[in-house]
């Protein structure tokens, strides 16, 4: 079982280092956001990107330049309260630390964006299983052939993260999640992964692949993931964000 720490227990434990798995499941009832943070002056852009594509990147907050301190977790500190970041540089691999204190700068700007995870809770509620949370592992994310809507210098396509939904249960987990346009609200496509540029579902571009029964559908929702893939499609020379599924998790509460 799944321990229900509250969002301060949980930062707490990431500032430590004690926790550094995926918050699926996690301080029930309360919303977690995706992060990106990019420098002064590439802000404008992403600001715009996230209006023109809500569904992948609906706003929780944004941070002034510089600062660590977001209001919708009090006491929290960005540089150090996630159990994973992935530091960015342009033509080369990812760097995956549990603090960027060292890497922080003035002219930095915090974009904290809605997850999915933040609604699994109702969906349980109602009596719909999630096998990532029931296995303990990380929700399974796949790059698509979606596109965005262009900001300045970002474009790109949509990242979308499956849950394997009981064919009987997809119309209430679609009715569910619509009600939750602040974390991504209902899916973008449903069933024939190969329609949105999925050639193997066993093959998660992000998270663990979890295995899809004969009797469930595979359900797609916009992902929080998707601002660092454009970042990196549109070539951002530098960028911090969360490692995929290891989230801020917020005071908000997700009703």
């Amino acid at each position: 079982m799944i321990e229900p720490y509250s969002p301060d227990a949980l930062r707490a434990l990431c500032r430590s280092g004690e926790f550094t798995g995926p918050t699926a499941g996690h301080a029930p009832g309360y919303v977690q956001a995706n992060m990106l943070i990019v420098p002064r002056e590439a802000a404008y852009d992403f600001l715009l990107f996230c209006q023109r594509n809500p569904r992948p990147c609906p706003l929780v907050e944004v941070l002034d330049a510089g600062s660590w301190r977001p209001r919708c977790a009090p006491g929290a500190d960005i540089r150090s309260d996630l159990p994973g970041y992935r530091v960015h540089h342009l033509g080369q691999a990812p760097e995956e630390v549990h603090d960027i204190t060292r890497y922080w700068r003035d002219d930095l700007v915090t974009f904290l964006i809605g997850c999915s995870f933040s609604f699994e809770e109702a969906l349980i509620h109602a009596g719909i299983a999630l096998r990532h949370i029931d296995q303990r592992r990380n929700v399974a994310m796949y790059a698509t052939n979606i596109p965005c809507q262009d900001a300045g210098r970002f474009k790109g396509n949509m990242v979308v993260s499956m849950r394997p939904i009981k064919a009987a249960d997809v119309s209430r987990a679609v009715e569910i999640t619509a009600r939750m346009p602040h974390v991504h609200g209902a899916p973008v496509h449903i069933g024939q992964p190969h329609v949105i540029g999925i050639a193997d579902l066993a093959r998660p571009d992000f998270g663990d692949a979890v295995e899809l029964m004969d009797d469930e559908v595979p359900v797609f929702w916009a992902c929080g993931v998707t601002p660092q893939q454009v970042a990196r499609q549109s070539a951002l020379p530098f960028y911090i964000s969360h490692s995929p599924g290891k989230m801020l998790v917020t005071d908000a509460r997700t009703d």
